[in-house]
């Protein structure tokens, strides 16, 4: 036998990387790294979520009269009847010699908005391709924002994507419990929107006799406290919200009860500290999700741009709404269209019958090379067995989900990985019966079959990678696993089993031409 070469080594390589690190996907151990079973395999939770993007319009809208009236004050410009109205901001400015510094303020500060003015009374709306867009961002965010909280919530390999103009598909796997499925429609549900608000001193005294309707003409708001129910009337404006937020923990009060800690970041803590400033001895209240979870006294001015939120939590609430504000709010709530549990007996029953078409398919194609090809037809099969380990072992490498679809392109990959080695026996067997020697007739084999297994190849790779990049759940799974078997065939069928025949070129000859391939001579 002549000295390995460098072919055979790589091959060797490939064979003892994907073995090592296919291992623990195959035995299940608790170290290493392991592919990810899909939801159709270990079961789980399938939802799909329609998006309220009006709702986003109310807090775009909103959130332009806090802008507004933080650049007012920040320039000591007078004002009054600051109010949102549907989808319009107004106010009114007293001094006439602030117009033309508040016209240019808030067209330089405030994009996609139409401004109108007439007497010194204001008029805020937004352009037609502003309120597009606010849609278009709701949706993209809530993917994103869902999808941050899944992560950090600790599921292993959510799939959140956009279905159509307005909807979101939502699939976790691992969810087997009733109330683990509750728990993950709580920490997607949750709106999770932070603002602070000032309290309304002078009309505090009459919130059990105002009407929502009365309060909105005082440009108010009454919002209950999260435990005790108590209303609360509020300016609807509200001082700052959790876009201003940076980071919120999970910490512990002097009553050891859990509450949440939020930091702000830098125009926030000026905002908060300035507000703070002016306002000592009123109240502030911290409100979430439309509900009040406390409205303290403002003692002094407050620095540093951090903040507590306490609330009768357990430690698992406290957690959960901390991962909602570091995620983002949602700039508009989600509902459920659709939803539907995976059992895991289905998912087991799923992997016990794609394992059998699996290793049915791998038998007979192996059975059929040994019989038809001889000793070329066992190195390609040993190429074949590389190749199922390389791609188990890229994809635990990589932390991949592996779905049913994807076991379907395992198979169908079998099918593809050998396809190349019956080309190129093929081919020598044809140079063969036309005489040339063994030398010859595989490299020549080799080389005249490259061109048609190169194409063959990368017209199917440039195929798996767009349905890759735009597909979603299953068809990425199935994408994922044609493109890897593709890769690790390239490697395995054409250089690996090249370097074997090179190695044992010296032992074929032509009275064992019907053993090596199948052909006499």
């Amino acid at each position: 036998m002549k000295t390995l070469n460098y072919k055979v080594v790589i091959f060797i390589f490939a064979l003892l990387f994907g073995v090592f690190m296919s291992l623990p996907s195959l035995l299940q151990t608790e170290k290493g790294s392991k592919i990810t079973l899909g939801l159709d395999l270990q079961g789980g939770l399938y939802m799909l979520l329609g998006v309220k993007t009006e709702v986003a319009l109310e807090s775009r809208i909103k959130s332009i009269a806090a802008s507004v009236k933080y650049l007012l004050d920040k320039e000591d410009i007078i004002f009054d009847g600051l109010a949102v109205k549907g989808e319009r901001v107004v106010f009114e400015i007293l001094d006439r010699d602030d117009l033309l510094q508040t016209t240019a303020l808030l067209q330089n500060d405030i994009e996609g908005i139409v401004l109108d003015e007439e007497n010194l009374k204001f008029t805020i709306s937004l352009t037609p391709e502003e309120i597009a867009r606010t849609y278009q961002n709701a949706i993209s965010q809530a993917v994103d924002t869902i999808r941050n909280r899944l992560d950090a919530f600790g599921l292993a390999e959510p799939t959140v994507a956009k279905q159509g103009e307005d909807k979101i598909l939502v699939e976790v796997p691992g969810i087997k419990t009733p109330e683990q499925e509750q728990r993950v429609r709580d920490l997607i549900a949750r709106a999770a929107h932070l603002q602070m608000m000032a309290v309304d001193e002078e009309r505090i005294a009459r919130v059990s006799t105002i009407t929502p309707q009365e309060a909105a003409q005082y440009g108010d708001v009454i919002l209950k406290d999260v435990n005790t129910k108590e209303p609360y009337l509020l300016r609807e404006i509200p001082i700052l919200d959790g876009s201003m937020l940076t980071d919120a923990t999970v910490g512990f009060s002097e009553t050891n009860q859990p509450v949440i800690n939020f930091t702000l970041n830098g125009q926030g803590a000026k905002i908060f500290g300035d507000f703070s400033g002016k306002n000592v001895g009123k109240r502030m209240a911290i409100v979430l999700d439309n509900e009040v979870y406390s409205a303290p006294v403002l003692r002094e001015r407050i620095g540093g741009g951090r903040g507590q939120i306490s609330g009768s939590f357990t430690i698992e609430e406290a957690r959960d709404i901390a991962i909602a504000l570091r995620s983002g709010s949602l700039l508009a709530p989600v509902y459920m269209m659709e939803k539907r549990s995976v059992g895991p007996s289905l998912g087991a029953d799923s992997i016990k019958a794609s394992s059998l078409a699996l290793l049915f398919g791998f038998l007979v194609v192996i059975i059929f090379m040994m019989l038809y090809y001889g000793i070329a037809g066992l190195i390609a099969d040993v190429a074949l067995i590389v190749n199922l380990f390389l791609i188990l072992a890229i994809m635990a490498l990589f932390g991949a989900t592996l779905t049913l679809p994807g076991m379907a392109g395992i198979v169908l990959t079998v099918g593809m990985a050998v396809d190349a080695n019956v080309i190129i026996s093929e081919r020598i067997r044809e140079l063969l019966k036309e005489g040339k020697s063994v030398v010859k007739a595989i490299e020549e084999g080799y080389a005249n079959a490259m061109s048609a297994i190169l194409d063959a190849n990368i017209t199917t790779l440039i195929a798996a990678v767009a349905l890759y990049v735009y597909g979603t759940g299953p068809i990425k799974g199935f994408a994922l696993t044609i493109s890897i078997g593709i890769l690790a065939s390239m490697l395995t069928a054409i250089l690996g089993t090249h370097g074997v025949y090179q190695m044992f070129m010296h032992r074929i000859t032509k009275n064992n031409l019907k053993t090596w391939f199948g052909v006499k001579v």
